[in-house]
């Protein structure tokens, strides 16, 4: 029998992937930069914030209140939002240290820059899921209606929609 937070567990799965590009593409940099590399690092921004960020705006919204509801501590999910605050800091770094396409090399600090913000990146992204999973899912599982967890869900797909619309194109 699927949980009542299986959606965002379903959310969290479909993200994976492109979690993991986070790291591939720290491997891929190097003083040359291939097409491969160009491409890991894009596709990383762009997931970043595209993806990741709204869903995180998202969580922020509606999904943080009702841990917190549940736990009855009004500042539950601050270490949580903390990390949110991270992930945002480092896609803006990430954005200064992207190269155009036509370069086809960077200094030994650019790499080691992009390398740490990737890496770093995808440290934060990778922990964060796993205590949304191990602490607060099955917390809410054990504590929410079938009801509230429609609403949360219902709040958390329109407000990753508006940060989504809020987007440049």
């Amino acid at each position: 029998m699927a949980s009542i937070t299986q959606p965002l567990r379903d959310e969290h799965k479909a993200l994976y992937p492109q979690v993991e590009v986070l790291r591939l593409a720290g491997d891929v940099v190097n003083e040359s930069l291939t097409s491969l590399a160009h491409d890991k690092i894009e596709q990383s921004y762009n997931f970043l914030t595209r993806q990741l960020i709204p869903h995180a705006q998202a969580e922020e919204k509606a999904l943080y209140p009702m841990v917190e509801k549940a736990m009855g501590a009004p500042q539950a999910t601050a270490t949580m939002s903390r990390d949110h605050v991270e992930v945002e800091r480092l896609t803006e770094v990430l954005g200064t240290l992207r190269v155009h396409r036509t370069q086809l090399s960077i200094t030994f600090d650019q790499v080691m820059a992009l390398r740490r913000v990737l890496y770093g990146l995808y440290t934060i992204v990778k922990l964060h899921f796993a205590k949304e999973e191990e602490i607060y899912l099955p917390l809410l599982d054990a504590k929410l209606t079938a009801e509230e967890a429609k609403a949360m869900f219902t709040a958390m797909d329109d407000a990753a929609r508006e940060a989504k619309a809020r987007l440049p194109r």
